[in-house]
């Protein structure tokens, strides 16, 4: 999945995003800030939204059952992972996976696990917070190799984080 398939994906699902919220035309694009005549126009399929538009939906409608079955449980993950490449830092609590996600590995308390939607992989912990983030398959085992490696058996898994 790349930029331009998000960008297409999601553009398709603005009219179905803004029903499922109940917000009428004025409203969504006011909510986006975007003009009603291009929300119009991306709602009729004649124009993509700009990829701004795009985070926007993600971050604002990132618990709409439509946004979640075209790009998955966290759909501002996806976004983030793909403009930085990956994302290497304990981060937000998951819901860890039990809808969106293919377990690759568990030990140690930590999971690999790939997105079944985008195809982008992450890593959590047995808290479900999640501590790395990438389209590249490699690139995501050899972390978790890493992590294995400087974890002790028991990590003191972010129990204390709010």
């Amino acid at each position: 999945m790349n930029k331009e398939d998000v960008l297409n994906i999601v553009s398709k699902k603005v009219k179905l995003i803004r029903h499922e919220k109940g917000y009428t035309q004025e409203k969504m694009a006011e909510v986006l800030g975007i003009s009603k005549k291009t929300l119009v126009q991306i709602e009729k399929g004649r124009m993509p939204a700009a990829w701004t538009c795009v985070v926007a939906i993600c971050a604002l409608f990132g618990d709409s059952e439509v946004i979640q079955a075209a790009l998955g449980e966290e759909p501002l993950e996806v976004i983030e992972t793909m403009v930085h490449g990956r994302v290497d830092r304990p981060k937000e609590k998951t819901l860890g996976g039990k809808v969106w996600w293919k377990q690759m590995k568990n030990e140690k308390g930590f999971v690999l696990q790939q997105n079944v939607i985008s195809k982008h992989y992450r890593i959590i912990d047995m808290d479900h917070y999640r501590w790395f983030s990438s389209f590249e398959k490699d690139e995501t085992f050899m972390y978790f190799d890493e992590l294995l490696k400087n974890h002790p058996i028991n990590p003191p898994f972010c129990s204390g984080r709010s």
